[in-house]
């Protein structure tokens, strides 16, 4: 709710946008339901608007199994994430991409029945329909969907996130090898309708509370999306990033994004592990500089009530008023500084 977004659209038919100082009068309280964001293109292709509350788009997370899938589809709930690796179905046979998260290696629900249930649900739920987030925990799980990926992607009719973290992140993480980026921007470069999720592997927990994304790691990370030529495909990107670690990296994520929204669209993902420390004020802050147009969030509902965005209640506007003016002249001095370092780094 800080910068308005005004859009065009170019020849490829993805959107492109301009940030506008806001307007105090814009109403910010817009929910899923009332915008049919699930039903729209907004979620495909990240097309955003200055009343779409992405914060208010649902969440079922580590769908990693037949009953916790059927759960999912027989909720309301709009996306789907689910975590991928190499290993056994039920135990047996050889080696092949499930759903299921390290260190399990083992699981009644391969990726091809995954999909293949969520294309079956979606194409007989039009109403109900489900976006779906594939978390890719190695370069060998990624490179080993590929086939299955072509198949069955082009037969979605809803959006498909390809996720990875791609680079070494906070705090001194050292224990998870990154999805190797070269190979899995190769990789997703063969499915230009699919949304790049792209962040940092992790260490924090309850007991952390300093911690931030350097400007490193952000170099980094625009690095990667640069040499491998990711804004001539303009695939629409999201950067997942960890809740008590984004709360204390307002400034280093407004550049990254700055950058990156010179070339593709671009948004922020917000996820917590259960227990994380999280400041919440800052957290808040985080959100509202960027704009609830700009902030997917996928957290525990504890979380989620302690932010208190208003995700399904009504209110107004007016109600978030004050907080929205009191962000406003430190975000506009962040996306100045954003668009300044943009030009060192790209």
């Amino acid at each position: 709710p800080v910068f308005q977004i005004q859009n065009g659209v170019n020849s490829n038919n993805f959107h492109s946008y301009h940030i506008l100082p806001i307007d105090k009068d814009s109403d910010f309280n817009a929910n899923a339901t009332s915008l049919n964001l699930y039903n729209q293109p907004l979620i495909t292709k990240m097309t955003l608007s200055d009343k779409a509350n992405l914060t208010a788009i649902t969440w079922a997370h580590a769908v990693n199994s037949q009953q916790e899938l059927s759960g999912a589809l027989n909720s309301n709930i709009n996306m789907i994430e689910a975590d991928i690796v190499l290993g056994k179905l039920n135990n047996t046979g050889d080696d092949l991409p499930v759903m299921a998260h390290p260190p399990a290696n083992s699981s009644d629900l391969s990726l091809t029945e995954f999909m293949l249930r969520i294309l079956e649900h979606n194409e007989a739920h039009d109403e109900n329909a489900k976006a779906v987030k594939l978390d890719f925990k190695s370069i060998e799980v990624f490179e080993g969907s590929l086939n299955i990926l072509s198949e069955l992607i082009p037969l979605m009719t809803q959006p498909v996130w390809l996720n990875a973290d791609i680079i070494r992140g906070p705090v001194n993480q050292t224990s998870t090898v990154p999805v190797h980026p070269e190979r899995f921007f190769a990789g997703a470069a063969k499915f230009e309708s699919a949304v790049l999720s792209i962040g940092w592997t992790t260490r924090w927990g309850a007991n952390f509370t300093d911690g931030a994304y350097t400007e490193q790691q952000i170099d980094e990370m625009l690095l990667a999306i640069k040499n491998n030529n990711v804004t001539a495909k303009q695939h629409p990107i999201t950067f997942p990033v960890r809740a008590g670690i984004a709360a204390n990296s307002l400034e280093q994520l407004h550049a990254l994004v700055a950058a990156v929204n010179e070339t593709n669209e671009s948004s922020l993902t917000i996820w917590s592990s259960a227990g994380d420390f999280v400041d919440v004020p800052k957290l808040r802050q985080l959100i509202f500089s960027f704009g609830f147009e700009r902030v997917y969030l996928d957290v525990p509902a504890d979380l989620a009530d302690q932010l208190g965005l208003e995700r399904g209640e009504t209110g107004s506007a007016a109600s978030r008023l004050p907080s929205l003016l009191s962000f406003s002249i430190v975000s506009a001095c962040l996306y100045l500084t954003s668009m300044w370092l943009n030009r060192i780094r790209l």
